[in-house]
């Protein structure tokens, strides 16, 4: 139905632009609010009655008398109604409805996505400091991003997934300390255990394997343990790649590769702290006070003017931050998107500031942030707080282990990511229409088995007489996954994978009823295949949009 609308919003324009010359790029569709009113509605008189000083219902008497006569109304449109002020109400014909049909069988995995548009960008996300195992907040990150990632892959873009992570400082240092003592017999509770060390039962199980001298691999780097408890270096390079490659196995249970990971110890090693630094000195944008230097963040919509170097000579966590977003530009990414806790909130002011002050033509708004809020984990009807391994708090491979990697995915997308969110582990293994991703997973294995009852070829649906396809419930499935590309392209702009997790339940809604109301293998042959195009066409948008969300789409359950 995308070439429908395209040929009727362009018509729309051009009549517009024929009454009110200057008018046509107000040319719009809407979805009506409630589905009686129609399946399209343009409010443009109403928008042009003031400037045209002119009252919007006789403009929207105006503009229906010239639609109707327009040859792509007369083809597509079966009644034009005028109501309310302006609003003109659009109900279509059948045949514009099941022109969908043959877009999403000649489509397939395609349908809804853009062309490349030739730009690149970057997602970054969970980027979690190898001190541990990954949390339920990491798993929210990490559905958040990779969505995103997908979100945009449809729109065209060429996606870039990075892990950025620190290798050093205080709490790498933490964690060694944490390993070594463990390493030397003591553990949480003994007298001389550090206060500020980290008490899971994975800092044993460092110390044993660094002990017994193993070697660890991960995606981004390797080291042989020597066994030596006095070696803190080397008990804290073996750390940091041990968690790296307990944080590989959780992402890769999520089934989640990211294309790069980015050390910040490399924006002190190469030098980009200090040349970043020195631009913005250059630029005019600090000044010293109390013998630390101040960037001047005010300029730029901060609040307070921030501290940059403190008067111990160290940075403040902020400044790499800026080295780091000026190599994001420079490598070739025109937009730029971070997932983050929302405990980063008070970054995104004085990151922006200094990629403004230092002058290298960054737009303001670089980069995008997505912020999210914690997830609680309820399970037998209380609530989880804590994880044996972990110590203090509940993994994500804890949730994948106790439901699914799909079941985590889908629920924790299903919020918008600002807002509280409790995990039900309970709901998650369900079996029934309260569990979300079952019931989107069931409609799509249900439309499996009765292609498979039919035993021929989907392949041959795509040239099917969709005529018989006239019944009302046949019409408002065909008008559900007509929503499907304009869904995409709202949920991306608006960083919204939540929107597509509401989609694809209404769309499972739409096919549940639909299967309800008609049978698909009749006798007649002419209506048997048309119904088996469109229940065709639906498992594979619910297909496409599971994919968006990196959920499976069983053929059985």
């Amino acid at each position: 139905m995308q070439s429908v609308k395209t040929e009727l919003l362009a018509a729309l324009a051009a009549e517009l632009e024929r009454l009110w010359p200057g008018t046509g790029s107000k040319a719009a569709f809407e979805s009506p609010r409630q589905a009686a009113h129609g399946d399209l509605a343009c409010t443009a008189a109403m928008q042009l009655a003031k400037p045209l000083k002119a009252n919007p219902r006789a403009l929207g008497e105006q503009l229906k008398g010239a639609l109707e006569a327009a040859p792509a109304f007369q083809r597509w449109v079966s009644a034009i109604e005028l109501a309310g002020p302006g609003f003109l109400n659009i109900r279509l014909r059948p045949a514009a409805k099941q022109q969908v049909v043959r877009e999403v069988l000649g489509e397939g995995a395609r349908y809804g996505s853009r062309p490349a548009r030739g730009e690149k960008m970057m997602v970054e996300f969970v980027s979690a400091n190898p001190t541990g195992p990954l949390h339920v907040g990491h798993g929210r990150q990490a559905a958040l991003g990779d969505a995103i990632c997908h979100l945009f892959t449809t729109q065209g873009w060429r996606v870039h997934r990075e892990f950025y992570y620190n290798d050093a400082g205080v709490q790498i240092d933490t964690l060694a300390s944490s390993v070594q003592c463990r390493a030397r017999g003591l553990k949480p509770g003994d007298a001389g255990w550090p206060e500020a060390a980290y008490n899971g039962d994975y800092i044993q199980d460092i110390a044993d394997d660094f002990l017994a001298r193993q070697s660890v691999r991960a995606d981004d780097r390797q080291f042989t343990a020597s066994g030596d408890a006095d070696d803190l270096d080397g008990i804290r390079q073996f750390a940091v790649a041990y968690l790296r490659h307990e944080q590989d196995k959780d992402l890769q249970a999520f089934r989640l590769k990211f294309d790069e990971y980015y050390l910040e110890s490399s924006l002190y090693d190469s030098g980009r702290v200090e040349a970043t630094v020195q631009r913005l000195i250059d630029a005019g944008k600090t000044y010293e006070d109390g013998g630390a230097l101040w960037l001047r963040t005010t300029d730029y919509g901060d609040d307070k003017d921030r501290v940059m170097r403190k008067q111990d000579g160290g940075y403040t966590y902020f400044v790499p931050d800026v080295a780091y977003h000026i190599g994001k530009w420079e490598r070739g990414y025109a937009k730029a998107i971070n997932i983050q806790g929302t405990d980063h909130h008070g970054t995104i002011a004085r990151v922006r500031a200094g990629l403004q002050a230092v002058g290298v033509g960054i737009p303001a708004g670089y980069p995008d942030y997505v912020l999210h809020t914690m997830v609680r984990v309820v399970k037998g009807g209380e609530e989880v707080k804590i994880s044996k391994r972990a110590g203090s708090y509940v993994t994500l491979r804890d949730l994948i282990e106790w439901t699914s990697a799909d079941a985590v995915r889908f629920f924790l997308l299903s919020r918008k990511p600002d807002t509280e969110y409790t995990f039900d582990v309970d709901l998650a293994v369900a079996k029934n229409n309260d569990n979300p991703v079952y019931y989107v997973q069931y409609a799509h294995a249900r439309i499996c088995s009765v292609l498979e009852a039919w035993g021929g070829d989907v392949a041959t649906l795509a040239g099917a007489d969709l005529a018989p396809l006239d019944t009302p419930a046949a019409q408002a499935l065909m008008l559900q996954l007509a929503k499907y590309p304009d869904m995409l392209s709202a949920a991306a702009q608006d960083f919204a994978p939540h929107d597509v997790s509401f989609y694809l339940r209404e769309l499972a809604a739409a096919y549940h009823s639909y299967y309800d109301a008609e049978r698909i293998l009749v006798d007649d042959a002419a209506v048997k295949t048309a119904r088996l195009a469109l229940v065709a066409a639906t498992a594979q948008v619910l297909h496409n949009g599971l994919a968006v969300l990196g959920v499976s789409a069983p053929a059985r359950m």
